[in-house]
């Protein structure tokens, strides 16, 4: 058994890798877990912290402004010095996976990355910058479908070290007792904004409130608003009329059983979140994607996802149809029939076991290689 040191700075990370540790723990394994402080609002991390049963074994603090990223990574450096740990496991692709990931190969402790291999291909996009040092420094990368272990296969990354285990996103839902509400019994769209890509542009930020406008036509209309959002919206003067649209309800960020519990019960889901696409899909509920690329391809080669960013007018129109589209009766019954492409809920036991499995270990060497025989690492032009 291992001691691991689980690192996670924002709600979805919490939220996926509340099984886990769960899961570990009940192997036999030690967890450290340290909250980052990448989210410092209370429904952002401490209380979907408390809902889901995660307490931080250890909390840190991060400044605001843009020393930020130098700051996780000084308290990942400071944190592995003081921590006795055989692995740094870490989820998804924020800030906290990069800094913790070279923290411990700074400090020659292997890392390990859960939901390993999702690629959206935008060059724009931080999160893939750090799913792809996530790559550089994993020994151990534990993919959540074929298709995410197709993709690191096609960068170099040995099968050997490659596990496809699941999201554990459907194991915090099976968790949660979620379960899918019959198309017939649902209503309105359920709309969540918050990437920077989309609301800290001025002109993305007012399409947006107009397709939510327009999303009135399919049903009530349930905005939770996320911070980041809803400062953008009151710097723009969009808060007010957002605010003022029939058939619009915006509100605070929901709890996480009320979010579910919302989405479950929504025609459709029009976002620009990673994690909703992969809840949507558990609940059968499509999805309008606010971006033209995913990470989440599964979605889209189902028909259960449509890309469409709101870069343009026609873009935003194409949003639109596509809702009304996916909401259509028909559409609902296909989508509610298919299964989830992103796990069977087993995740977290799956990733104990393989960590308690000696077959593994000797993949968390960090061994200087040894090229003093005359061979070479590199396959003759």
């Amino acid at each position: 058994m291992k001691h691991l040191l689980v690192p996670f700075g924002t709600r979805p990370e919490v939220i996926k890798l509340a099984p886990v540790v769960r899961a570990l723990r009940a192997a036999g394994h030690t967890v450290t877990a340290v909250d980052t402080g990448q989210h410092a609002d209370a429904a952002m991390s401490a209380d979907v912290q408390r809902t889901l049963g995660l307490t931080p074994d250890v909390r840190l603090t991060l400044p605001n402004g843009p020393g930020r990223l130098g700051a996780l990574l000084t308290g990942a450096a400071q944190l592995l010095a003081g921590v006795p740990a055989d692995l740094v496991l870490a989820l998804g692709d924020t800030h906290t996976v990069p800094a913790y990931a070279l923290a411990a190969r700074g400090a020659g402790i292997p890392f390990a990355h859960l939901e390993a291999g999702l690629r959206s291909f935008n060059p724009r996009s931080l999160e893939e910058v750090n799913r792809r040092v996530a790559a550089a420094t994993a020994q151990l990368h534990f993919a959540p479908t074929a298709r995410a272990a197709a993709f690191l296969a096609s960068e170099g990354v040995p099968a050997s070290r490659v596990f496809v285990v699941g999201n554990p996103v459907v194991d915090a839902l099976r968790d949660r007792g979620v379960t899918p509400v019959p198309p017939a019994d649902r209503t309105g769209v359920l709309v969540t904004a918050h990437r920077a890509s989309n609301v800290d542009d001025r002109a993305r930020l007012a399409r947006l409130v107009d397709v939510i406008a327009r999303l009135a036509a399919i049903g009530p209309v349930r905005f939770p608003i996320h911070p980041r959002t809803h400062a953008r919206l009151l710097e723009t003067g969009l808060l007010a009329k957002l605010s003022g649209l029939p058939g619009v309800t915006c509100e605070e960020p929901l709890p996480y059983d009320a979010l579910l519990h919302a989405l479950a019960h929504a025609r459709v889901v029009v976002t620009d979140s990673g994690g909703l696409q992969e809840e949507a899909a558990y609940l059968g509920v499509p999805v309008v994607v606010l971006r033209r690329s995913t990470p989440r391809w599964e979605g889209v080669e189902a028909g259960t996802a449509v890309l469409t960013g709101i870069t343009s007018d026609d873009e935003a129109n194409r949003a639109v149809a596509a809702a009304h589209s996916l909401s259509a009766p028909e559409a609902l019954r296909r989508i509610a029939a298919l299964p989830c492409p992103y796990g069977d809920g087993d995740t977290g036991p799956r990733v104990a076991a393989l960590l308690a499995d000696p077959a593994v270990d000797p993949l968390l060497a960090l061994d200087e290689p040894d090229y003093t025989d005359g061979s070479r690492p590199w396959i003759a032009a």
